[in-house]
């Protein structure tokens, strides 16, 4: 079969899961003429496993790939089931959203904005291969020997790439839901001299909403307050369905136990490392065998079907020992499967590949992003899809490339974990890996990057003006509570009985007032005069900013000290070999990394702060300068 000439664009997206609608929208947004590519143009955004999105760090990332002016968010309002928002009891920094989708509606929807993306050409295709030209990827071939052109390509094959599926003794080539697996792609990027791994991730079983025992297990429901993902949101889903909550038991246990050897993950099949904090059952019986039982959440997958995704039993047990273990389980006696769990293998690139804009390294105009860079989960992917978008179509249109930095978001979290320290294993972002949680909330990712989002043209003027005058109220409100006395009168003294606060002795600033842990924005507007007009957003963002204000500018004062070491940049033409006292592995371990600061340096894995130490005073005698010269 011979190649043909199939058309020029600026940049192609290889796959339209999580990661290539965000990289493709973005991309397009900027005016860059965009082709996405994909296997199955009925499996947009296709969600392979859990049917949610959200949760703890996870939440704050969707917020913030909107806040850039992405898409998830927006079609997960339209689209969920149930929204809850977790931690409500702790502080604003670890509380975060977290929705159950309705699968099929997700992918219809999502389907949507891209055939309506302006700049953005949706195409269902195979791709075997890049073009390279001069070392730079300028394109990419079809298995159809279709020839697509482009000046930037981004692939996010997600779990494809060499995909195999696992079922005991079950072995078979496969993408997830028995798609077809991208075998030769990954084959290429191997021969482009790119480093693969082999990671694997798991699925429990869907089993029939008509044959559980709902009776047996706890009932999971949504918020009845309205939420949203999106900062544009304003029609909520009020008619909601609960997710219900069992555990496993004794014989769920021993059943696994006596079959073990019979597992995909046990019987010695098993090649790729799984995540960590996502494991399979089996894994949590070796690993926890202490605990008497695990939690099994019955999660709903859409209106119109009647499969319910049994979270919490992720198997790779041949099919007719899941049976057995689901029917343990209390609420599931009866239980029908409808779709078996299984594990699966795919190839990752090794992220440390990678610069902090998602370009490969060795190959200028090849960007990757999503779970072929080793993440596990929905959002990660995501948050890698916008930012690839947005830096190639940043090269394209003229602007400089966007690195978030690790205090300005939980992406620039992530990205900076990949591409400094790579991960040996699925990853999942955590609150524990942000140094600046405080900073990085569920409630401010728009005051942290719409103007970014705008900057890089993904805003429209009119959010944009939408934000501004948020940030205009919010500010208004904070300096007139500075100047409004409250009195110890009984109404205040009263408010304060009933919150469990100590008396006031004396007049305070409503401002000093709200400070006090017990005290509510709301609770103040029954002692002081209030504008009623005031949107709730504003008033909570209000409170935040007074109450946890010291601790806040404490923070602040931390990112300024990190910031230092983020503008000490690296020269391009440094000779690691040529810096005197630095340890051999930290040499070898920073020309491997070739990391743009020195800040980024003292995380790379190896390397010392004495290390750092000499390379900073190496650079700030100018010897590199001296060198170029």
């Amino acid at each position: 079969m011979m190649v043909y000439d199939a058309g020029r664009y600026d940049v192609i997206v290889i796959g339209a899961g999580h990661a290539g609608v965000e990289a493709g929208v973005a991309a397009a947004k900027m005016g860059a003429k965009t082709l996405m590519l994909t296997l199955n143009l009925d499996m947009v955004a296709f969600m392979p496993c859990n049917p949610s999105l959200g949760g703890p760090a996870k939440g704050i990332v969707v917020r913030e790939v909107d806040a850039l002016g992405g898409v998830m968010a927006k079609v997960i309002d339209k689209t969920y089931i149930q929204m809850r928002m977790l931690n409500t009891r702790k502080g604003p920094a670890v509380q975060a959203l977290r929705a159950q989708a309705d699968k099929p509606l997700y992918i219809k929807e999502m389907k949507h904005v891209l055939e309506n993306q302006e700049n953005l050409t949706l195409r269902q295709g195979m791709v075997n291969e890049l073009v390279m030209e001069d070392g730079e990827c300028k394109g990419v071939i079809t298995e159809t020997k279709a020839v697509y052109y482009a000046d930037n390509v981004i692939v996010t094959t997600g779990t494809f790439m060499r995909g195999k599926v696992l079922m005991g003794d079950l072995e078979y080539e496969s993408g997830p839901n028995n798609q077809r697996a991208s075998i030769k792609l990954s084959e290429n990027l191997e021969e482009l001299g790119l480093d693969i791994t082999r990671f694997k991730t798991g699925t429990p079983p869907r089993v029939n909403s008509h044959s559980i025992d709902y009776s047996r297990t706890e009932i999971q429901p949504g918020d009845e307050k309205p939420q949203s993902f999106s900062y544009e949101t304003t029609e909520y889903i009020t008619d909601q369905i609960p997710c219900w909550l069992t555990y496993t038991n004794e014989f769920t246990h021993r059943l696994i136990n006596d079959n073990l050897s019979s597992s995909a993950m046990y019987s010695g099949m098993k090649r790729g490392t799984g995540p960590r904090y996502c494991p399979s059952i089996e894994d949590k019986i070796v690993r926890f065998n202490d605990k008497p039982r695990h939690q099994v959440f019955l999660e709903p997958e859409g209106r119109d079907t009647e499969e319910v995704y049994v979270q919490g039993l992720s198997t790779s047990l041949p099919e007719y020992i899941q049976h057995d273990m689901v029917k343990t389980v209390p609420g599931l006696e009866n239980a029908e499967i409808m779709r078996g769990g299984y594990a699966i293998e795919y190839d990752a690139v090794i992220p440390t590949q990678l610069w902090p804009t998602m370009e490969v390294k060795n190959i200028p105009g090849l960007f990757t992003a999503g779970q072929i860079n080793g993440t596990s989960g929905y959002e990660e992917a995501a948050a890698q899809g916008i930012m690839a978008g947005i830096n190639a179509g940043a090269k394209i249109v003229g602007k400089e490339p966007l690195i978030l930095d690790r205090s300005r978001a939980y992406i620039g979290v992530l990205i900076d974990d990949l591409v400094t320290k790579g991960t040996k294993e699925p990853y999942r972002l955590l609150t524990s890996r942000a140094e600046y949680r405080l900073l990085l909330r569920h409630d401010n990712a728009d005051l942290r990057l719409t103007e970014i989002g705008y900057d890089y043209g993904l805003i429209t003027d009119e959010r944009h003006d939408q934000f501004i005058e948020k940030q205009r109220l919010v500010e208004q409100q904070k300096k007139r509570l500075e100047k409004i006395i409250i009195k110890p009168e009984k109404p205040v003294q009263q408010m304060l009985e009933n919150a469990g606060g100590s008396q006031l002795k004396e007049a305070v600033k409503a401002y000093d007032m709200l400070k006090r842990p017990e005290v509510t924005y709301h609770m103040l507007e029954d002692v002081i005069e209030t504008d009623n007009r005031l949107p709730n957003i504003v008033k909570e963002q209000v409170e935040i900013q007074i109450k946890y204000e010291g601790y806040i500018k404490k923070a602040n004062e931390q990112v300024d000290r990190m910031l230092k070491m983020e503008n000490k940049k690296i020269p391009n033409n440094i000779d690691y070999d040529d810096i005197d006292g630095i340890a051999y592995e930290a040499k070898e371990k920073l020309k491997k990394v070739r990391p743009l600061s020195v800040g980024q340096a003292s995380r790379i894995a190896g390397v010392n702060p004495s290390d750092v130490s000499i390379l900073l005073v190496y650079i700030e005698q100018g010897k590199v300068a001296r060198v170029a010269n």
